[in-house]
């Protein structure tokens, strides 16, 4: 499965507009519901200070930095999970991401429809969630009973795994029939293991996305509370933006401008900014650095990769033939400032296979083949 986030929430609540300043590759946006039938996929740059402080340290020729894939995913509307509103094709698109953002209505503006006709966050919440759930609930009474049949007909092991399946799926139903996810239900990793192949859209992290007018960006209000409390109670995370401004800070080249227009709503980084870097993080993506006068760059790790992992990454010569990695942090190098003063202070590192890579490594690989 891909490693992307998908853009989901009710017709209207502003994803496209949101996505189109993520990708600065316009979606069709409009005033109606149903505007996106199809998924738009776009790959964002990661901003990234410490990318842009190698740069500015090895004047390199070529800059490469991380990635993050976002799909933006037509509205759905109460009654997706039994077809209303296309709502089985959008269902199946939710299925192929790997994390949700679910962005949330959360300012008032009488020409922009909501679908339902009010502003209630929780309300929409709980729409989302519950066709989320629903959905699920299908796809797990077919599994359940697969594994119900196989406990019957199969040899021993084919029926302990069984066992396992069945053990999982008898905890998420009671969550997925009153509306909560599947993620909410405790499960052993063996237990986890065993359901993956049914790819539970309730399973997948999610975070919601707060989108206010300029006026909640700099103020607040009580629908982003509402969110926020909805969210404490899932243990997820919250992200506010305003779609209309990052759309409009897209459009200014000049960095120092976009600061200014930053800093008049209290923002030491964009929204977008942030939303990418949660997104990252809800991946379990991390990032380690090359750096050098040719190129400096980002590679993107899974959290706990070791060190031939990471090496695989640049290239899989680099894994098989692995000998050792050379490492020293982003911070090393603004402490001491170049890479002669880390070796003479004793932080440049030579670390072997079982080296778990950091974020924010810089790195070195030595190779043979």
């Amino acid at each position: 499965m891909a490693l992307n986030c998908g853009i989901v929430g009710l017709p209207n609540v502003g994803k496209s507009t949101i996505f189109s300043a993520l990708t600065s590759a316009p979606a069709e946006a409009a005033n109606y519901p149903f505007c996106t039938i199809n998924p738009n996929v776009g790959i964002v740059s990661l901003p990234d200070q410490r990318l842009d402080f190698l740069t500015e340290t090895f004047s390199p020729k070529k800059v490469v930095p991380a990635t993050v894939e976002f799909v933006d995913i037509a509205g759905l509307v109460k009654g997706a999970s039994k077809g209303e509103g296309l709502g089985n094709q959008f269902l199946s698109h939710i299925r192929e991401v790997s994390v949700i953002a679910h962005v949330v209505r959360c300012f008032e503006d009488g020409d922009i429809v909501h679908v339902s006709g009010k502003i209630d966050p929780a309300d929409d919440i709980e729409t989302i969630n519950l066709e989320l759930s629903y959905a699920d609930l299908d796809s797990l009474e077919k599994r359940l009973e697969k594994a119900q049949r196989s406990l019957r007909v199969q040899g021993k092991d084919e029926q302990k795994k069984a066992a396992v399946v069945i053990s999982a799926l008898e905890k998420i139903k009671p969550a997925l029939e009153n509306g909560k996810p599947a993620r909410s239900v405790e499960l052993t990793d063996d237990e986890k293991a065993a359901v993956y192949d049914c790819h539970l859209i309730t399973m997948k992290p999610m975070l919601y996305v707060c989108n206010v007018d300029e006026d909640g960006i700099k103020n607040g209000n009580s629908h982003i509370e509402t969110v926020k409390k909805i969210a404490d109670e899932e243990n997820s995370r919250v992200v506010v933006i305003c779609g209309k401004f990052e759309a409009e800070l897209c459009d200014v080249e000049d960095k120092d401008e976009r600061k200014e227009f930053l800093q008049e709503l209290g923002l030491t980084e964009s929204g977008l900014a942030s939303l990418s870097h949660a997104v990252y993080r809800l991946m379990g993506l991390r990032t380690f650095f090359t750096a050098g006068s040719d190129e400096c760059r980002a590679w993107t790790i899974r959290a706990g990769d070791f060190a031939p992992k990471a090496a695989g990454v640049i290239h899989s010569d680099f894994e098989r033939g692995f000998i050792k990695a050379e490492v020293y942090s982003i911070e090393d190098l603004k402490q001491f400032g170049t890479e002669t003063k880390i070796r003479e202070a004793g932080k440049y590192r030579i670390e072997g296979k079982e080296y778990e890579v950091k974020d924010g490594d810089v790195i070195f690989f030595k190779f043979n083949i």
